[in-house]
């Protein structure tokens, strides 16, 4: 059963840090791109960050100079460092990643969300 799964979710004053992480687990050949999105009651998902199976990265211009994604390919998890965080960056958090199942299916997995909340 291959799946993702989140933590580092949690409440975090205004002005603070909080490090998320993603780790895919299960029969995975290869790990792909991977990004995070987050989504809020009545609107629909944004992309947040991604990171291209070749390691480049691009962020929404929200999120530029405050959050870093990165990822570890041989432990097959992608992290997202948030600094600086606000209250509008209250959401629930979620990993994708484009993962090959086997040396010619590539499919795409959603991780279960993470809650994330700013105070202020």
């Amino acid at each position: 059963q291959v799946q993702l799964v989140e933590s580092g979710g949690g409440l975090v004053q205004a002005g603070g840090s909080l490090r998320l992480s993603c780790a895919a687990s299960g029969s995975i050949f290869s790990v792909g791109a991977m990004g995070w999105y987050r989504q809020v009651p009545g609107k629909p998902r944004e992309l947040v960050a991604h990171i291209s199976g070749g390691d480049s990265t691009s962020y929404a211009d929200s999120v530029k100079g405050r959050f870093t994604i990165s990822r570890d390919k041989a432990k097959k998890t992608v992290y997202l460092q948030m600094n600086s965080l606000k209250p509008e960056d209250t959401a629930v958090y979620y990993c994708n990643a484009d993962l090959m199942v086997t040396a010619t299916t590539l499919r795409n997995y959603w991780g279960q969300g993470t809650q994330v909340t700013v105070s202020s």
